[in-house]
């Protein structure tokens, strides 16, 4: 068996990086000695692990969450865990209790969130693998913004067996990397059934990218070039999709109806599942030890406001307001009725497509500060999340830049089909390479 020691030392400028370790990898599996970061959310045994929060600072898990189980089993090397936005609940990784992580393409901008210090560590040739996760877009955007390749797989397809919970039905663990090869080398890895996770699915992917994609039927939704969307983005997603016309696919125009109301049916859903999960955060299970001389609801009280971030705590609060008493119906059961309807509504644009295309983000990177007020941030996320909606599997690839700025290609796919999705932003790259 081969033995791999990998001495990390991460560039700190850009502040990707919240624990780093030297680790050695052992084995001659796919991913023997290669570095791979993992997201602070993801649980990692005897590494600390904090979601990039106060109130888990110095939380040290007993166990390996199962993907990260797995690419120990392949040979990786745990090089560290990486900056986030807090709990996962930003698009900008500004939310994280430890400072920002920067944009090595500009670091007056932000790289994305909330997996941006996985993307960072990427786009700067500190790792060339790490694991994000996407909740309403956080694998993608980031991705989108600092110019690499990130996957959110579908639903099911990857444990999330140690995953610190946020919002479970709708998050996903999957793969960054600089190429689509290396996404598609990581996701061999990470992807198979879990019996630990109920909603795990017994779906291994073994795939070797493919670039030929001619009679490929591909999606162009109005509402992912509608108000909003930049004028820039607009221009390199365009361009980008016709060349993949010029491979051999075909374009048709299609409506996604719901997209009215994908936003806010994703906002109520994450905030109310965040309500509960953020709920064993107390100071006795989780967290600093409470103020035993206190009433408890006074100790309470303390940990979490002195624990939780300014956006960790709006959204608690947005969603134990949905689900309390009498306002339940009137928010929680319409945003599940409309989460209904984006599954329909993607359903039957698949009935007579293969594809589905058009930008990652609305705009580039936003610089610094930018997005302080969190109306302007949660809209941000509107072409991202109807994939989690639907839990279809869904790929940023870069395919140009805007005011000298990476924008990001999103192909997205029928549930399971994964391999589908990553062999278009594979035929693209190779193309544009």
């Amino acid at each position: 068996m081969g033995y791999h020691e990998i001495r990390f030392e991460p560039d700190d400028r850009y502040n990707a990086f919240l624990t780093t370790c030297t680790r050695a990898s052992h084995g001659d599996g796919r991913l023997a000695g290669v570095a791979v970061a993992v997201k602070d959310n993801i649980s990692t045994q005897g590494i600390e692990t904090t979601c990039a929060s106060k109130i888990l600072k110095g939380y040290v898990p007993p166990y390996d969450a199962h993907a990260v189980g797995l690419l120990k089993q392949a040979g990786a090397a745990i090089v560290g865990k990486t900056n986030m936005d807090e709990f996962g609940m930003g698009t900008t990784t500004e939310n994280s209790a430890f400072g920002p992580t920067l944009n090595p393409s500009d670091t007056g901008r932000v790289p994305g969130g909330s997996s941006g210090g996985s993307a960072a560590a990427i786009a700067a040739g500190m790792v060339p693998l790490a694991l994000g996760t996407d909740t309403g877009g956080s694998i993608r955007c980031p991705a989108a913004f600092c110019g690499i390749v990130g996957l959110k797989p579908t639903y099911g397809r990857v444990s999330r067996y140690g995953l610190i919970a946020y919002a479970n039905s709708l998050e996903q663990i999957g793969p960054m990397g600089k190429t689509v090869s290396d996404v598609s080398s990581l996701m061999q890895v990470i992807a198979g059934y879990d019996r630990r996770d109920s909603t795990s699915r017994e779906r291994p992917y073994a795939h070797t990218p493919s670039k030929e994609i001619k009679g490929l039927r591909i999606g162009i939704p109005e509402e992912y070039f509608g108000p909003g969307v930049d004028p820039g983005v607009t221009r390199v997603v365009r361009a980008a999709i016709g060349r993949l016309e010029e491979l051999g696919a075909t374009t048709k125009s299609c409506a996604i109806p719901s997209m009215d109301y994908a936003l806010a049916a994703y906002y109520v859903t994450c905030t109310c599942e965040a309500s509960s999960n953020l709920a064993r955060f107390d100071g006795v299970r989780y967290g600093p030890a409470a103020e035993t001389k206190k009433s408890w609801h006074d100790a309470y009280q303390d940990v979490r406001r002195a624990g939780f971030g300014l956006e960790v705590r709006r959204r608690i609060m947005l969603g134990t307001f949905a689900l309390s008493s009498g306002y339940y119906g009137k928010y929680y059961a319409k945003a599940q009725v409309a989460r209904e309807n984006v599954k329909k509504d993607f359903a039957k644009i698949f009935s007579g497509v293969d594809v589905i295309a058009g930008p990652t983000m609305p705009t580039i990177a936003f610089r610094l500060g930018e997005k302080s007020d969190p109306l302007p941030m949660y809209l941000s996320d509107i072409l991202t999340v109807p994939a989690n909606l639907a839990g279809i599997p869904a790929i940023s690839v870069p395919c140009g830049r805007s005011e000298g700025m990476p924008v990001g290609l999103q192909i997205m796919g029928r549930p399971f089909e994964d391999e589908r999705v990553i062999d278009v932003a594979y035929a693209y790259e190779q193309a544009v390479n």
